[in-house]
């Protein structure tokens, strides 16, 4: 969505005044939304007693950003392990980005000397007891995901694993009744389901502020197509080149190390751009919808840039990458009154290219009465619709929300003319920017809340305990279903059909997945 300076800030500034005033009683309790206010806004308090004694379990890219947002208050990190040694020495020392400062730095050096390394994961499990490992924070690749949890909920921990959740849906269901068995937490980082912007957006639209949704518009572009500019093909450090050129990295589900360090680009150890990026997007399109599983997915992927001869430079046809560079796909997902009327429908579309970033990466919510962008999970904005009799609406104009209407007597927005804004948003969602929490440290947060609050039974009726009575927000039920939509689409895209949902994908307790259905690959 290209839009002007002065427009942007209109729309920050109108979804900052909304937020407001249909949170009035709610953001009075708790102050501002800016980051860091986790414990007000999503039900859990500060932690009385002992921090979690926590292990990290993968301290590449993104395991370095979690340590790096890590809540000393909440967590203690006793233990890390990772096969590779770059990582394990990135894990103290970080890289130079800010949002990867490593150990030393976040903790100091004194506390950092004290947490003991290892190169394999069942080494760290042998010394659980001997260090009082409680939990485990799981970012490897993705097809490791389900083994390695289903060792550590062996092992009696809690686990907070990274997403997707795990490489197939029958692993995500294993992962999910071994946590049963277990009587443990089973925790999926889908971190805007712990993001306060995103939250204040859906207050919005559970208000009924924008109307009907019937379209939403999710993307996340990028430009690989400049030479040695993807960051998803990684050089061998000789560092891991020495330590890991004799080792059996076929009993962790690589078949060399370059597929363990460019795991992404293949398809038996990633899961593509659905998996890695339009996952995260599909559970912020689900979260606005209210959590509805979708009803059918279709879509075109394909390798259209790289491995091809002649285009681009090099190394871009001298690459062995498998999985596809552009993904569109297209949900379809039941509106609120899709029971009564099966043609009350929403399309949800998604799309991930690697030659062109023009556009931000974000998702545009298309409602009847107004229109949301959240742009960079850093900006929200909101513009209100034009309609016959009405004030006005679009992009240029600054709305006010009044609190009830004749309709439905829920808050609505009326409009009125206006040039260049220059007002600052307030901070209640409006113009966040650098400062706003994307969600990691909540989710944590709260992950180490609920194994000290929740009780002695973490499967309450052997289910996880939903999260509007406090428990986790990205439980591992939650997260199957974003595991769902991301590895059917998927599969849509690589049989070239139309694939409608089937509610026992969803259900833990069946055996019933997409991967095996023979309507599908048979």
């Amino acid at each position: 969505m290209v839009l002007t300076p002065e427009q942007e800030q209109i729309g920050k500034q109108n979804f900052s005044d909304a937020v407001g005033v249909s949170r009035r009683d709610f953001l009075a309790g708790v102050g501002a939304g800016a980051a860091g206010l986790g414990v007000a806004y999503f039900g859990y308090q500060e932690l009385k007693g002992d921090p979690v004694r926590v292990a990290f379990i993968g301290t590449g890219d993104e395991g370095n950003i979690l340590i790096t947002q890590h809540p000393p208050k909440y967590m203690d990190i006793v233990a890390v392990a990772d096969l590779r040694p770059s990582n394990r020495d990135r894990a103290f020392t970080g890289d130079g980005n800010e949002h990867r400062v490593g150990l030393i730095k976040k903790l100091g050096p004194e506390k950092a000397s004290k947490i003991k390394v290892y190169d394999d994961h069942r080494k760290l499990l042998d010394a659980k007891d001997e260090l009082g490992i409680e939990a485990v924070v799981i970012a490897t690749p993705l097809v490791t995901h389900a083994p390695i949890a289903l060792d550590c909920l062996d092992a009696g921990l809690h686990v907070l694993t990274e997403k997707l959740m795990a490489r197939t849906v029958p692993d995500c269901k294993a992962m999910i009744r071994k946590a049963r068995d277990n009587n443990r937490l089973l925790a999926v980082g889908h971190q805007r389901h712990y993001s306060v912007l995103y939250d204040n957006a859906n207050s919005l639209v559970k208000n009924g502020l924008l109307g009907d949704i019937k379209y939403i518009r999710a993307q996340w572009h990028r430009n690989n197509s400049f030479p040695h500019s993807d960051s998803w093909q990684k050089g061998i450090p000789s560092a891991d080149r020495e330590a890991l050129a004799k080792a059996d990295l076929s009993s962790f589900g690589f078949d060399s190390l370059n597929q363990l360090i460019n795991w992404r680009l293949y398809n038996s150890t990633g899961g593509g751009l659905m998996a890695e990026l339009g996952s995260h997007q599909m559970d912020a399109c689900s979260i606005f919808l209210g959590k509805v599983h979708p009803l059918a997915v279709q879509g075109y992927g394909g390798k259209n840039f790289y491995g091809i001869p002649g285009v681009g430079p090099k190394d871009k046809w001298d690459d062995d990458r498998e999985i596809d560079d552009h993904v569109y796909v297209t949900l379809e997902f039941p509106g609120p009154h899709y029971e009564q009327n099966d043609r009350d429908i929403c399309i949800v579309t998604y799309s991930s290219m690697s030659t062109n970033k023009f556009e931000p990466y974000g998702e545009l919510v298309y409602g009847s009465r107004g229109t949301l962008f959240m742009k960079t999970e850093k900006e929200a904005m909101l513009w209100k619709e034009e309609g016959r009799g009405s004030l006005g609406g679009g992009p240029d104009q600054r709305l006010w929300v009044v609190s009830g209407s004749a309709e439905g007597g829920g808050p609505v927005m009326e409009a009125y003319e206006t040039t260049s804004g220059s007002a600052k948003a307030s901070s209640t969602g409006g113009e966040l920017a650098e400062n706003v929490s994307r969600g990691y440290t909540e989710e944590m947060e709260h992950f180490c809340y609920a194994i000290r609050n929740q009780g002695s039974d973490y499967w309450p009726g052997g289910e996880p305990l939903a999260p509007s009575k406090g428990g986790l927000r990205c439980n591992g039920v939650v997260a199957m279903a974003d595991a769902i939509m991301a590895l059917t689409s998927n599969l849509a895209m690589a049989t070239r059909q139309r694939i409608e949902f089937k509610p026992e994908w969803f259900d833990p307790d069946s055996d019933a997945a997409p991967e095996t259905d023979p309507e599908i690959v048979g």
